[in-house]
């Protein structure tokens, strides 16, 4: 299975999702973190599963959340550019990988 490497905007995307889900209750976080692991392991397993939405750069949607993770391949790794709420600016992440 491939290594994976969050890029710290990601990282942040994350802490902030996770907060906010927090404050709304436990479950939702939880809930959260359990679909973020499920997406991460998928897209580990089968790299290329995900649509290509730029050249080398793939969206994986969440079931259960308006997110997607958006990742590209390095050699033996998955980099995580962005978890994308759906509510935000289409490709605002474009900058992280120029």
């Amino acid at each position: 299975m491939m290594k994976i490497r969050f890029l710290t905007m990601a990282e942040m995307e994350v802490d902030e999702a996770v907060s906010w889900y927090q404050e709304q209750s436990e479950r939702g976080s939880l809930a959260f973190l359990d679909e973020l692991d499920r997406a991460i392991w998928i897209v580990r397993s089968h790299p290329l599963i995900a649509a290509e939405i730029e050249s080398g750069i793939r969206g994986f949607c969440f079931r259960r959340f308006p997110y997607s993770l958006i990742y590209g391949i390095d050699d033996d790794a998955l980099v995580v550019i962005a978890v994308a709420h759906h509510s935000r600016k289409p490709q605002y992440w474009i900058d992280r990988v120029l």
